[in-house]
């Protein structure tokens, strides 16, 4: 499959003159985000088509200029990664409150002015013509909370981007967001570790460690599904990470796998084991477990006959097993489920393609 042109925009702020500063770990997922897609033996991201903005550089005019500059090169064939690392907030205006994208150059007695709104956002990503866009945000991260260093006009600002925003980001055609964490949640950093959480399991999945269908390519969800199950292992119900789409039509390729110079060796077919790839993609979607967004009920179940205690992941376990064995209650099956699902999320394709395999 074709990727046409590999664009990105790579962001990395951590040293703030108004907000406290965020670990080192920051400009370190900045630097080794561009340098993994830049490198020729994994994405191959053609290098003068990445542009990285570190501190002082992520202005919120280079920003802007960045984000048109895409725009205005991209094509409908090409596929492009904007990435942000640093604070994320969700700033007082007098519409209520308003997520936003800080710079390094956010200034306190003028909020709204010094930051890139999810109104500005959204507006520069629609216009962005790719149809294989990926928005990739790694805020809110654990041991540099957004308090400001000096009084100003802004009393506060609340961490994380809100789910609606993340929403607004991921409208149209091929549009996916990827938040690191949900609002009210850190991103964490592993002790000693170089890269935050995030954004080392990203880059594990860029470097051909997610699980993918051998062709050459990575996919949105191979992506996904490879930061979401290790991050949420890492800090079992302190970190989930968010995924955002509202027309996706495909499972597109992000990138070719190693660069395309990983040739790939054919192997056996290998049955596939429905239960484990739903146990998986429930988990992904459903992070807190069977009762999450009641879908458990939803499609037919009864709460009361499962056994839920332990991480959601471990309650979808067992609860599929349940079902497996005929129990869980007298209306769920394994098809009302995948359906439920399916009604929630239109767009995904593992959940298309097992309904079409049951």
């Amino acid at each position: 499959m074709a990727l046409g042109t590999r664009r990105a925009l790579v962001i990395g702020v951590a040293n703030y003159e108004n907000i406290n500063s965020l670990p080192e770990a920051v400009l370190n997922d900045a630097r080794d985000a561009a340098s993994t897609l830049q490198a020729t033996e994994y994405c191959g991201f053609p290098p003068n088509q990445v542009q990285i903005l570190l501190d002082d550089q992520a202005t919120l005019e280079a920003i802007r200029s960045g984000l048109d500059r895409l725009a205005s090169t991209s094509t409908e064939e090409d596929t492009v990664v904007v990435f942000f690392s640093g604070h994320g907030g969700r700033l007082p205006t007098t519409a209520g409150e308003a997520s936003a994208l800080i710079p390094v150059d956010f200034q306190t007695d003028s909020p709204a002015g010094t930051s890139l709104a999810e109104v500005e956002l959204t507006t520069a990503l629609a216009a962005i013509k790719a149809q294989r866009l990926l928005v990739l945000i790694d805020a809110c991260h654990a041991g540099g909370v957004a308090a400001l260093k000096s009084p100003g006009a802004v009393d506060s600002i609340r961490t994380g981007f809100s789910e609606k925003s993340l929403d607004q980001l991921a409208q149209g055609t091929g549009r996916v967001v990827i938040a690191s964490s949900r609002a009210q949640e850190y991103s964490h950093v592993l002790n000693g570790a170089r890269n935050s959480a995030f954004t080392q399991y990203l880059l594990e999945a860029l470097k051909g460690k997610a699980h993918t269908k051998g062709d050459g390519l990575i996919r949105v969800f191979d992506i996904f599904n490879h930061i979401a199950e290790n991050v949420r292992s890492a800090f079992p119900g302190q970190q989930h990470p968010i995924f955002k789409a509202s027309d996706l039509e495909d499972n597109f390729p992000v990138a070719l796998d190693r660069g395309g110079l990983k040739s790939a060796t054919p192997a056996e077919p290998v049955k596939p084991d429905h239960w484990r790839e739903i146990e998986t993609i429930m988990a992904d979607l459903y992070p807190a477990g069977p009762t999450d967004l009641e879908v458990w009920t939803r499609a037919g179940g009864d709460i009361s006959r499962l056994k839920l205690q332990g991480t959601g992941r471990a309650n979808w376990f067992a609860a599929l097993r349940n079902l497996k064995l005929g129990g869980g209650g007298q209306q769920i099956s394994l098809r009302t489920l995948l359906e439920t699902a399916a009604d929630d999320f239109p767009h995904h394709p593992e959940i298309s393609a097992l309904k079409t395999r049951l």
